[in-house]
């Protein structure tokens, strides 16, 4: 061919080495327009049939292989195949001709393998087991790898040299690759502990005050682990610190399927005494203390009996008091709630008095883990035994406030 045009343009009047020249620059144009509309025939053609055949049939993974267009980047081998094997004909250029046409593909190729790895955490993705082992963090590593390579590769071939000359020499540069991939290395040596301790999943609640981060786990990369707040922020933490520093995984909580309650009531020290006659009757009317009230009076009673307690002085024997029949009112009350975990620790108990009274602590868990049920349980309960408690006689304490005060002063005023 290269003969014929050469004939063609010296028909033309032109010099035989400018003749030349010009029929290799028109057979390389020539083999190019071919090269893109074989591209074009492939990408337009054959692809979109492709694309039919590969949304109607009853496979899902392939889908994923189509939006990361891991097909429209291999088509690009179709015209620096047709580029490479055309070196042969130009013999002055067949070395440049080569080497463009196999940079191209190694571009090509890398590229195709980068939408392939997605693709396949795309898939991945699909199956639950993806929220307990992410593998995005390594996928992304074994891109880097590929980029490496491809990069090697693409300088052996421009400068006509072996790989291997050029691995040889990249040893000498280690430290300096180290410092500017030190974040991917870690992040993925990271990763792989996070994963293989089961440290954290995307979706899990977590918590890491240092990086302002408390929400659910969205994602995790090879460089990031990101974090979707409660208040709408997005938190991006290094994966090696979840490693290196603290930070608190809700996980177990909502597993187990009960969430935590501890929380006290402050009961004034004042108040508390023992319970009189008067006092023990209204108990016998609350239904969850019928029973105790009852069961609790018949004990004392024989008890005081067999050791003759002088029943003038309370101080003698043994009597019930309102805080501790209060504190069995909220035991039954909690073991009747029907959203109280039964299966879970359910306890009231007293902790060291203070300035601020007794506190009277409930140590319970809710049947749901769910953020707004849980406020409304815990809500609902405390409502009540704040209501309840001066039933009881019990005062529960409050700081004085303004209005206490003015109210106490026109009490001394009159």
């Amino acid at each position: 061919m290269l003969e014929t045009l050469t004939e063609f343009w010296t028909l033309r009047g032109l010099d035989e080495p400018t003749a030349s020249r010009l029929a290799d620059i028109t057979a390389l144009l020539a083999i190019l327009l071919i090269g893109l509309l074989a591209y074009l025939l492939v990408r337009y053609g054959i692809l979109r049939l492709l694309a039919h055949a590969i949304r109607h049939n009853r496979f899902h993974w392939d889908n994923f292989l189509l939006e990361r267009k891991v097909f429209h980047r291999l088509a690009h081998f179709i015209p620096a195949l047709l580029l490479h094997a055309a070196a042969p004909m130009f013999p002055n250029w067949q070395e440049p001709i080569r080497r463009v046409a196999s940079v191209y593909m190694i571009l090509a190729g890398v590229s195709a393998a980068a939408a392939l790895l997605s693709a396949i955490d795309d898939i991945y993705r699909t199956h639950d087991v993806s929220k307990v082992r992410p593998i995005k963090g390594y996928l992304q590593g074994l891109a880097i790898f590929f980029y490496i390579i491809a990069g090697v590769l693409v300088l052996s071939t421009i400068m006509g040299e072996s790989p291997v000359i050029l691995l040889s020499g990249i040893g000498a540069m280690t430290a300096i690759l180290m410092l500017i991939f030190k974040d991917s290395i870690l992040g993925l040596v990271a990763g792989i502990q996070l994963s293989a301790n089961d440290m954290v999943r995307i979706g899990d609640w977590i918590e890491m005050p240092k990086y302002n981060a408390d929400g659910d786990v969205v994602d995790i990369t090879l460089t990031t682990v990101k974090v979707a707040n409660f208040d709408r922020t997005i938190t991006t933490i290094p994966p090696y610190a979840l490693i290196t520093d603290s930070f608190r995984n809700w996980r177990g909580m909502v597993e187990a399927g009960g969430r935590r309650i501890k929380r006290a009531i402050m009961i004034d020290t004042a108040s508390v005494g023992f319970c009189s006659d008067e006092l023990l009757e209204r108990f016998r009317r609350i239904q969850l203390l019928q029973g105790y009230v009852e069961a609790r009076s018949a004990e004392i009673e024989v008890y005081n009996r067999e050791h003759g307690v002088d029943g003038t002085e309370p101080v003698n024997g043994r009597r019930m008091t309102n805080l501790g029949t209060f504190r069995i009112y909220i035991e039954e009350y909690l073991r009747h709630h029907p959203d109280v975990h039964p299966d879970m620790i359910r306890m009231v108990r007293q902790l060291p008095p203070g300035e601020h009274g007794l506190p009277l602590e409930l140590y319970l868990f809710t049947r749901t883990t769910d953020w707004i049920e849980y406020e409304r349980i815990q809500a609902d309960l405390f409502d009540h035994l704040l209501a309840v408690a001066p039933r009881f006689g019990l005062r529960v304490y409050q700081a004085p406030s303004g209005a206490d005060l003015r109210a106490g002063l026109g009490k001394d005023a009159s």
